[in-house]
């Protein structure tokens, strides 16, 4: 799935959309972020040493997650995380490097859903964790 089609999925847009493309294997999403190293979150994190930030390799899983969802979600609906838990950081991802995301829904009970998710770079675990999220309505503003 590309870019323009994740789009469609997911309401994130500009700098907040934190994936290249994701494929969907059976009830894994399998993601990809290539970091370039001019984004945002590396500005001043670290100076001479960047570093992408923990919360962002979660938001990465978390996107990688909600494409699995893909049936429930509408324009009328958000994502919005609601916890994470047992949260590992392994190894720090940098610019030139392609984080890619395995994640997968474990259990749902109503609007909550309930995923686990690792994030590597050439085979190197990074992060690995579980979190949830409910899909609600969008509030007009």
């Amino acid at each position: 799935m590309t870019k323009e089609e994740i789009k469609t999925i997911l309401p994130h847009r500009d700098a907040m959309l934190l994936l290249d493309e994701v494929v969907q294997e059976d009830d894994t999403a399998v993601g990809s972020l290539h970091i370039k190293g001019d984004e945002w979150f590396l500005q001043g994190h670290f100076p001479g040493n960047p570093v992408v930030p923990g919360v962002i390799l979660c938001e990465i899983l978390a996107q990688s997650s909600c494409i699995l969802l893909k049936d429930e979600m509408t324009e009328e609906k958000l994502p919005m995380y609601t916890g994470m838990n047992h949260v590992k950081f392994r190894s720090p991802v940098k610019p030139g490097d392609t984080f890619t995301t395995r994640c997968r829904i474990k259990r749902s009970k109503g609007p909550f859903y309930f995923a686990e998710g690792s994030g590597y770079v050439d085979g190197k675990l990074c992060v690995q964790g579980e979190f949830s999220f409910a899909v609600v309505p969008k509030e007009k503003a």
